[in-house]
């Protein structure tokens, strides 16, 4: 990835892209030059000459120029070769080779002469270029700048004895969060700086018996560019990709500060690395020679450092004894009681593939169960809003079934889900606020989040202390770890989400990285190609607006994202341009600085879960599709300068790569890898493809409540023959206590898995994915054997018509489904309540109310009333708890307005009991008594009424339509419930 400056607060460049980073000088001791250096520059110089200038003059004299002058015809090509033409194509090659190599000595100059370190590579160069640069380092050995040569080149002419010294470098912090520990770090590499030049008489002595070791010093970054080991490599052994090789050597051993190198990703100004047998370039520092002064404690430390490698005996029982609980990287962790994102994959293969459901979904666990309770809510809002007469239609009955893919996408959405997983998380933040809170402690700034194997842990910006119980240090004191078993011990806490900007980007092995855009300092830039970038931005989107671990929160979408906005209308913000964004933030960034200061807080983290809460600490995430220009760019970046202290985070694409202010630069290929080289990263990245995106947003605007108001009214998804001819071959009553007529009842403990299974099925006339089947029945997973077994025994429990046809069965799509035979009482009760309204009830009086007494009378209780605890988790992704109830209360609103029109008002009255039974909360029901009891003309039993419906409703009050019904039925009714109270 291209390295590029940043810009200040005033909008100037910090930075200077063509200047080496990391470059301090270093106290190394020069060694004189001897007779044979000069003489070897000498004829490094008459070696270049003749190559450089001799080689095209001499071709020039003696052959000439070697291509033909005019177009070549047909009869020149068909001529026969001669020696001459052989010489001329000779001539060619040699040509071709000349420049190859000058190109070469220009690069190995400019890199020598600017002190870059690892030059840049000619293409096809190979030999050609090493040739060059031995010839350019014998030529510069006698100059000033042969210090600035890799370690390999100075050694051209001397033994390894002589020349191969040890060399220290120093390590960085992450990207732009340690800027509070550069002063220290400052230090430590100045120190360790002067161990490299006064070291050799230990070093030298351990280079020997650990072969050709080097060593590397990581500085303190340069304005807000810090080293990586992924820099390191690329500077120093050749290949970005080789920085694994690095962190092999060094991990989990102790550094001179006391941690350790744990993550590959962190690594801090002052640590010492010991690099690969084969590293070079001019940022390498060699150590001085033995008679330089050295102190016993310099030599100490590095002596120590060496014998802490893996050919040290003993070295993991250096680290204070806690190694075998580091769980730095996502394959270190060791194996606990872990979530379902690492269970086992349930029918992830062959079915995965057969019902083509997005894996996109499948994959994002905790942005599926975001989703899904959003949707479940909306849904819910939706039949609430039809049922108060807000809006026409619907009223009870199912919304409108998905299709196509959308359907797919839902069931994806039932697959992937995670909701304990966000759960645990969501309680796991705002306990351990509540608990710093509680003992007057402040919130460490928290820049990453790892989910890995059931487990929490939280990478600090920096160490913050020991963390409360049950939190626990992780590898060194910028990792606090929760386990999973802990973290199910907290309950619901009262107090504001600490880090609501945490998003889910990928996965690194069996972990899962959520990053928290809103504690950067700084803009976080996305580079790749656009359907590729969109994906990201989607993914990052839909599940910060949909996430239940944030509070308040704002997104407001540029360049991209106008149709997402019906996830969530009341986090989504669309802007047309990057005027209007920065028009907008500007005003914003200057609120929340006052309202900072007038609250006396250094950051919203101090304000947001303290005593104030204030919602001016709500989080504003700025996601910017579109490439900003130049200029654009520059004021973004004097935005983001502050954004982090602010509760602000930026996330902008680029096409090129190259963004001003950008503090950490990521990429996404076309592979669906997310990289971010300087952080260490390579996941695999979670995305929101468009057709996968359009798809879910169908699902979400179709559950308005605002969508088609006056559409027609839906038929329930399975119609019952409700005559005598229609009697079922198997009847499952699931309104109330569970129970089925006409089948036997299994044998054995996976008779409660049958039950479960028929249960989901009956309540999904329109048919069940496979995997959302195993997913509801094991939520943690299970493989594909297991749930092909369950099927099978559910098939043959169920059985077959007698015209042999099988009662469960596949649909078209691969979805189970149930025949007809198989019915459930709630089937029944939808089908009476269609017919009575909407049916042969609708020009028969006396059929009508058959049918809707009929109905009532099917209500026992509420659905699946005793269930055992533990099972059917599945429900919560249902809503079938808020239909059931409106559909009963529909039935006895239904039942009542039939008695009362022959004015039997004792018969309104006892359908309306029965249906308060099953739906206790229907304000309507309440009313309708009110009107009922009303017509009873017995003013003693409506006070009496009224007084209950005061009593019920406790603080709150009467609602508002209740309130004024009874100030027109019962004008005395306050003073005779304030005598009864």
């Amino acid at each position: 990835m291209p390295r590029r400056s940043t810009s200040s607060s005033t909008g100037r460049s910090t930075g200077n892209s063509t200047a080496p980073r990391n470059r301090t000088p270093q106290p190394v001791t020069i060694r004189r030059r001897s007779f044979g250096d000069f003489v070897k520059a000498f004829f490094a110089f008459v070696a270049l000459l003749g190559l450089v200038v001799g080689v095209p003059g001499a071709l020039a004299v003696s052959i000439g120029w070697p291509l033909p002058s005019g177009v070549p015809s047909l009869e020149w090509l068909q001529q026969e070769i001669t020696v001459t033409t052989f010489l001329h194509i000779l001539t060619v090659v040699v040509w071709l080779a000349w420049a190859q190599f000058t190109a070469c000595v220009l690069v190995e100059v400019k890199a020598a002469l600017s002190g870059v370190g690892v030059p840049g590579r000619v293409p096809g160069a190979g030999p050609s270029q090493i040739l060059a640069r031995q010839l350019v380092a014998a030529l510069l050995l006698v100059g000033a700048t042969a210090a600035s040569l890799t370690p390999g080149l100075s050694n051209l002419g001397h033994s390894l004895d002589g020349n191969q010294k040890p060399t220290v470098a120093a390590a960085q912090a992450t990207p732009g969060l340690f800027a509070q520990q550069q002063e220290q770090a400052a230090t430590t590499a100045a120190a360790l700086a002067q161990q490299a030049s006064h070291a050799q008489a230990d070093a030298g002595s351990n280079a020997k018996q650990h072969g050709d070791t080097k060593y590397y010093r990581i500085q303190p970054p340069e304005g807000r560019h810090h080293d990586s080991l992924w820099e390191i490599a690329q500077r120093h052994l050749g290949d970005g990709r080789r920085y694994k090789e690095i962190y092999e050597l060094n991990k989990d051993r102790t550094q001179p500060d006391g941690s350790k190198l744990s993550e590959a990703s962190l690594i801090r100004p002052g640590w010492i690395m010991e690099m690969p047998g084969d590293a070079h370039g001019g940022e390498l520092v060699e150590a001085p020679d033995a008679s330089a002064h050295a102190s016993s404690s310099a030599q100490q430390q590095i002596h120590d450092y060496a014998k802490s490698g893996d050919h040290a005996q003993g070295s993991h029982a250096q680290g204070g004894g806690h190694h075998a609980q580091q769980v730095s990287l996502p394959e270190q962790r060791p194996a606990s009681d872990g979530g379902r994102q690492h269970a086992a994959p349930a029918a992830s293969s062959s079915s995965s593939s057969a019902f083509g459901l997005p894996q996109a979904l499948i994959g994002a666990p905790l942005l599926a169960a975001g989703l899904l309770g959003a949707l479940g809510r909306r849904r819910r809002q939706a039949l609430w809003q039809s049922a108060l007469g807000a809006i026409g239609g619907r009223r009870g009955m199912e919304p409108p079934l998905p299709a196509g893919d959308a359907a797919d996408a839902q069931d994806a959405l039932l697959v992937g889900a995670d909701p304990e997983g966000v759960r645990l998380l969501d309680r796991s933040l705002r306990g351990l606020a509540a608990q710093l809170a509680g003992e007057s402690r402040d919130l460490p700034t928290v820049y990453a989040a790892w989910l890995s194997k059931g487990d929490l842990h939280l990478q600090l910006a920096q160490p913050a202390g020991k963390p409360p119980a049950p939190w626990q240090l992780g590898q060194d004191q910028t990792f606090w770890m929760l386990a999973r078993t802990d973290a199910e011990r907290y309950e619901d806490v009262d107090t504001a989400a600490p880090y609501p900007g945490l998003v889910s980007l990928g996965t690194m092995d069996d972990s899962r990285l959520l990053l928290n855009l809103e504690s950067v300092p700084g803009i976080v830039s996305l580079s790749g190609r656009e359907a590729d970038r969109a994906a990201v931005f989607a993914s990052v989107a839909a599940e910060l607006a949909t996430n239940g671990w944030s509070d308040r929160m704002t997104i407001t979408l540029v360049g991209f994202g106008e149709d997402l906005t019906p996830l969530a209308p009341n986090r989504l913000r669309h802007l047309g341009g990057i005027d209007d964004l920065i028009e907008t933030m500007e005003a914003e960034t200057r609120q929340r600085r006052g309202a900072l200061g007038a609250a006396g807080h250094d950051s919203v983290l101090t304000g947001r879960t303290g005593p104030a809460q204030h919602t001016r600490w709500a989080p504003h995430l700025v996601l910017l599709a579109a490439q900003p220009s130049a200029e654009d760019a520059v004021k973004l970046a004097e935005l983001a300068s502050d954004a982090s202290r602010l509760g602000i985070g930026y996330l902008v694409g680029t096409e090129t790569g190259d963004l001003p202010g950008a503090a950490w630069e990521m990429e996404v290929t076309s592979e669906g890898k997310l990289l971010a080289p300087l952080l260490g990263l390579e996941l695999d990245a979670q995305l929101l493809p468009l057709a996968t995106q359009r798809a879910v947003v169908e699902l979400f605007v179709e559950a308005d409540p605002e969508h088609d108001p006056q559409g027609p009214v839906p038929t329930p998804p399975f119609l019952v023959d409700i005559s005598e001819q229609g009697r079922p071959a198997v009847y499952a009553r699931l309104v109330g206590p569970y129970e089925i007529i006409g089948l036997d009842t299994p044998d054995g403990e996976r008779s409660a898995l049958l039950h479960e299974a028929l249960a989901l099925l009956l309540l999904h006339r329109e048919g069940v994915h496979p995997r959302v089947l195993s997913s509801a029945l094991w939520p943690r997973g299970v493989t594909e054997d297991v749930r092909d077994a369950l099927l099978e025994r559910l098939r043959v429990w169920l059985g077959a018509d007698p015209d042999g046809t099988p009662r469960l069965s596949a649909d078209s799509t691969g979805r189970l489904v149930l025949a007809k035979s198989v019915v459930s009482d709630l089937d029944v009760l939808r089908s009476l309540y269609h017919e009575a309204t909407q049916g042969k009830g609708i020009n028969s009086r006396a059929v009508r109310g058959r049918l809707l007494t009929d109905a009532l009378v099917l209500v026992r209780g509420p659905l699946l009333a005793d269930r055992p605890e533990g099972r059917y988790r599945w429900l919560t992704h249902e809503i079938i708890d808020a239909q059931l109830p409106l559909l009963v209360a529909d039935i006895g609103l239904a039942l009542s307005a039939f008695h009362l029109e022959k004015d039997r008002a004792e018969k309104a009255i006892e359908a309306l009991g029965a249906s308060l039974n099953s739906a206790p909360a229907d304000e309507r029901l309440w009313n309708e008594l009110l009107r009922a009891t009303h017509a009873t003309g017995d003013e003693g039993r409506l006070q009496t009424l009224a007084t209950d419906l005061v009593n019920r409703s406790g603080a709150r009050g009467l609602p508002p339509r209740t309130e004024a019904l009874l100030d027109e039925l019962l004008p005395t009714w306050r003073s005779g419930a304030a005598a009864v109270g």
